[in-house]
């Protein structure tokens, strides 16, 4: 895997946010891969609880400056950079006065999920890839970690499926049991329609749960990696229906076990 490029988009990544298992694993994936001379960058939304100072975040000027359409409006998208401290590992964030400025992740002050996730992780899925464009970067393979980050394997998929920097890209998403209660908006798959009208895979998000986010993920993807040490039997039933490769939990020797499924994966389609 040396040399190789590996994209890790994560809804979460430490320490710009609490540790948690997905947040933890995001970090340690992309650091071992780093570790072995993998090329390597980490997105994540930069949320208005990251501390800029604190963590030396700045914007990219030529990065920023684009507008993103989500549901038929130009949203501004801002890139911001940051190092991660004793790993020269970058970390790109995707930002947006509207979306990420207020001081909370996924709810609100009463545990509410906010009404415009949805845009969110559609605003944040366009803009990775527009920034991996920008930048002329293609990654052999691109690992999603999170819901918030799950739209980004459809868009890739349909919406980016003639941008030549990815069509070699291997998709893999990790699954965690950490996720919402109740639905995101339920016009997410009407705003996704805007960009993919002419695809037949929105029938998965017509109801926006945690778990069909999860599976729209899935079925746009090469592989999984089972994140949790369970996750649901309706997840598992899917996974196994679209027949995809799969490594199971693992909560020690990550560095070796995920090296080696990249690499696998890679050489199953040589």
């Amino acid at each position: 895997m040396k040399d190789k490029r590996i994209l890790f988009v994560s809804s979460e990544v430490v320490p710009y946010l609490p540790e948690t298992e997905l947040s933890s694993t995001a970090f340690i994936s992309a650091k071992n891969a780093h570790s072995k001379g993998v090329q390597t960058r980490i997105f994540m939304p930069r949320y208005g609880v990251i501390n800029e100072r604190r963590h030396q975040l700045h914007e990219v000027i030529r990065l920023s400056g684009m507008n993103l359409v989500v549901n038929d409006i130009d949203m501004p998208l801002i890139i911001k950079v940051a190092s991660i401290p004793k790993e020269r590992m970058q970390v790109y964030f995707i930002d947006n006065e509207e979306y990420f400025k207020r001081k909370a992740v996924f709810t609100d002050e009463d545990d509410e999920l906010f009404s415009d996730n949805d845009e969110r992780a559609i605003f944040f899925a366009k803009g990775v890839v527009e920034t991996v464009k920008k930048l002329n970067w293609a990654p052999d393979i691109i690992h999603v970690h999170g819901w918030m980050a799950s739209l980004l394997p459809l868009y890739l998929r349909e919406f980016y499926k003639e941008e030549p920097l990815f069509t070699e890209s291997k998709i893999v998403t990790s699954l965690y049991n950490s996720g919402f209660e109740g639905e995101l908006n339920t016009n997410l798959a009407e705003k996704v329609k805007f960009d993919l009208s002419e695809t037949n895979k929105l029938e998965t998000i017509q109801t926006p749960n945690h778990t069909n986010i999860l599976k729209s993920a899935i079925e746009n993807s090469d592989a999984i990696i089972q994140g949790s040490e369970t996750v649901s039997e309706e997840l598992s039933s899917f996974i196994e229906e679209k027949e995809l490769p799969v490594l199971e939990y693992e909560s020690e020797n990550l560095k070796e076990s995920y090296l080696n499924f990249y690499a696998e994966l890679l050489a199953a389609n040589k």
